[in-house]
């Protein structure tokens, strides 16, 4: 009975997460091709496409596309690899989260903007040389939606390598790094040569899932796009999108093709990285049976390394420029600093930014906590055999463009009655906040010692006691941390709201990247700081309560009265 209770809450589980999904990409590959019920059209055939390939500029936007997305997840890749590299084994290395928690709260469309206003031609560094170079007025050129999408790779650069830094650190965790540097440098490799050749081959199938779900983003992403990215033409995603907003009918047959578009270019680059893996290993394979020691792998790492204190000045000073924007009152060019501070921005706004902030708060609040318990539910019912494969039809949603199954998916809502609203935003959200919540806690739920619960088993505690007085509060720490990703992923949802909402449901991140295109830059850098804020709470929360927790009980352990007699 409890074999069959377990399989039934998985398939619910997957249906309630999954089945949005494919449903979504239904609807997408029928309007890719002509069929779209809800309009009235239902032909079959390859006009839509042929409207698509005549739009101008599209095969730039394609190359935009894998020119932007590409570049960062490469070169973040490195600079994140050389980070845990650089600091394995040090004292700062063990605890990576606390630093980089400020980053990794910090929604894209939050840094976005701050980036805006540090690269812009008025910006923040054209200030700083201004003088220097006798500039009297702000020039004529930034890499703020420079033709080469720059800004935008910075951009991304900034966001995802903390992600992927944090990734791999809790990977080498788990791992006998050590012993393999002192083995391999015994052979005569360096150290770096020993990072490359020996501990990357053997963490890359750990970090695999998580290098594949930046890179997805990184080719599909909207929010950064609109306020770092080329405008004409844009990427390939926000192109889809011009074309799903137009007011044409019409367009949102153009707009499915140009989704299904999308969608190919990611799972072409997934196969590239396949075949690049495959590659590497015979080549890895080949050098090493000559005895090559890799002699420039340390310049190569080396350099990596040096170009990420530069990554993280870099966002550091987007968030103190979104800070300093936010209380300024007249900040003339050339000044390096403002003339005057005030906090009139904040009070400007008068109540526009609380209906938002509300909207923020409750589905930050609402699909964490649901993201929390069907996670827990599905590890607490899955068994170590195949648990991974079929794990991984969960991660579906983030491997997946969002603008991909997006569009399709509010069709299918219309269908089955489940209009623009809070229902549809909400189960946007929970589909792309589950699977984080789940990345972060399957690795310490799987590696829990069962012999405790054993234990509060012979003592007479059933199944949800033993979860709730001795599972959870053991893995309070990787709770929390999931439940604080949580908040930060439900923040920064830009698509899902605009889409899922039909333009009715406002939140910070929608009014953010409305108001990045031109607006006052004091009342954008103030919905910016909130939209950042709630995250950064919900890591510290995380970050503060394990230890405040063990120190409590280190003084109960040390009380005389902690002891019978």
């Amino acid at each position: 009975m409890a074999a069959v209770l377990r399989t039934g809450l998985r398939i619910l589980i997957i249906a309630v997460l999954i089945g949005p999904v494919l449903l979504g990409l239904a609807q997408t590959l029928g309007a890719a091709f002509g069929w779209l019920p809800a309009l009235g059209e239902r032909s079959i055939g390859l006009a839509p496409w042929r409207t698509l390939l005549d739009q101008p500029g599209l095969a730039t936007s394609i190359q935009l596309t894998l020119w932007t997305g590409l570049s960062a997840t490469g070169f973040g890749f490195a600079l994140a690899f050389a980070l845990v590299a650089s600091l394995h084994g040090r004292s700062i290395g063990r605890s990576l989260m606390p630093w980089l928690a400020p980053f990794l709260a910090a929604p894209h469309a939050a840094i976005a903007i701050g980036l805006a206003f540090i690269l812009a031609p008025s910006g923040w560094l054209l200030r700083l040389v201004a003088a220097p170079l006798d500039l009297t007025r702000p020039p004529d050129w930034a890499l703020v939606g420079d033709p080469m999408g720059i800004g935008l790779i910075l951009g991304l650069l900034v966001k995802e390598v903390p992600f992927l830094a944090l990734i791999m650190s809790a990977s080498v965790s788990h791992l006998p790094v050590q012993r393999w540097l002192i083995q391999a440098g015994s052979l005569g490799y360096s150290r770096s040569a020993a990072w490359i050749r020996v501990v990357l081959p053997l963490m890359w199938p750990q970090i695999r899932l998580p290098t594949l779900i930046v890179l997805s983003y990184a080719l599909s992403n909207v929010d950064m796009a609109l306020i770092l990215g080329p405008a004409n033409p844009p990427v390939l995603a926000v192109t889809v999108l011009r074309a799903y907003t137009a007011p044409e009918l019409s367009s949102l047959l153009t707009a499915g093709a140009g989704a299904l578009l999308q969608a190919m270019v990611v799972l072409v680059t997934f196969a590239g990285v396949w075949t690049i893996e495959r590659m590497t290993a015979l080549i890895g394979c080949v050098a090493l049976r000559r005895g090559r020691r890799g002699r420039l792998a340390g310049f190569g790492l080396g350099l990596a390394r040096a170009l990420n204190p530069v990554l993280l000045s870099l966002a550091s000073a987007a968030i103190l420029a979104l800070m300093v924007w936010s209380v300024t009152w007249r900040w003339p060019w050339p000044s390096r600093l403002p003339d005057q501070l005030s906090m009139a921005a904040w009070r400007q706004p008068g109540d526009s930014w609380i209906g938002p902030l509300g909207h923020s708060l409750l589905f930050a609040g609402v699909t964490t906590a649901l993201a929390l318990a069907l996670a827990i539910a599905w590890l607490e019912s899955e068994h170590r055999r195949g648990a991974t494969l079929l794990a991984g039809i969960l991660y579906l949603p983030l491997l997946l463009p969002q603008i991909g199954f997006l569009p399709g998916l509010q069709f299918g809502f219309l269908q089955l009655g489940i209009g623009p609203g809070l229902l549809a935003v909400g189960w946007a959200h929970l589909l792309f906040v589950f699977p984080y919540v789940l990345l972060v806690l399957v690795g310490p739920w799987r590696g829990y010692d069962p012999l405790l619960s054993r234990q509060a088993a012979s003592l007479g505690a059933g199944p949800l006691r033993r979860l709730l007085r001795v599972k959870l509060p053991v893995l309070l720490g990787p709770v929390l941390a999931a439940a604080a990703i949580g908040v930060a992923v439900s923040i920064a949802q830009y698509l899902p709201t605009l889409i899922m909402g039909g333009g009715r449901i406002n939140t910070l991140t929608t009014e953010a990247v409305s108001l990045a295109s031109g607006a006052d830059r004091r009342i954008t850098a103030v919905y910016a700081m909130l939209q950042m804020l709630i995250p950064i709470a919900a890591y510290a929360i995380a970050i503060m309560t394990p230890p405040l927790r063990a120190r409590r009980r280190r003084f109960l352990r040390e009380s005389p009265y902690a002891a019978g007699d």
